[in-house]
């Protein structure tokens, strides 16, 4: 069984949610409607955000589980989690700034490399 990976595959699904529940709040906020895909930086970023955690997911999961299979579970999710963390890093960062990006991409960059 691999109660742990399922549960960090879980939270990166979440994760991948709140990224789409911000943009979405964004849109409010900043007034751009849909199908505008740009027009104001807060919201820009924030699609950015979203888009880039959507690119990462099938680089991702895949090996998240691979790992966990061929591997270890607790070791896989423990790196999953990691991956996680970085992404709130770069969420928080790219937020502020596209220049704060780095940090948070490069935490989950290495995450997905060890997976």
């Amino acid at each position: 069984m691999y109660h742990l990976t399922a549960l960090v595959t879980l939270l990166a699904i979440l994760f991948f949610f709140f990224t789409c529940m911000n943009v979405s709040r964004s849109r409010g906020k900043t007034g751009i409607k849909v199908p505008a895909m740009s027009g104001h930086p807060d919201f820009e970023r924030a699609f950015r955000i979203q888009m880039n955690t959507l690119e990462w997911m099938p680089i991702f999961l895949p090996s998240l589980w691979l790992f966990a299979v061929y591997i270890s579970d607790a070791v896989a999710a423990g790196i999953g989690a990691i991956w996680i963390i970085g992404r709130i890093v770069y969420f928080i960062g790219y937020s502020q700034a596209a220049a704060k990006r780095g940090p948070g991409f490069a935490i989950q960059g290495i995450a997905a490399i060890a997976l």
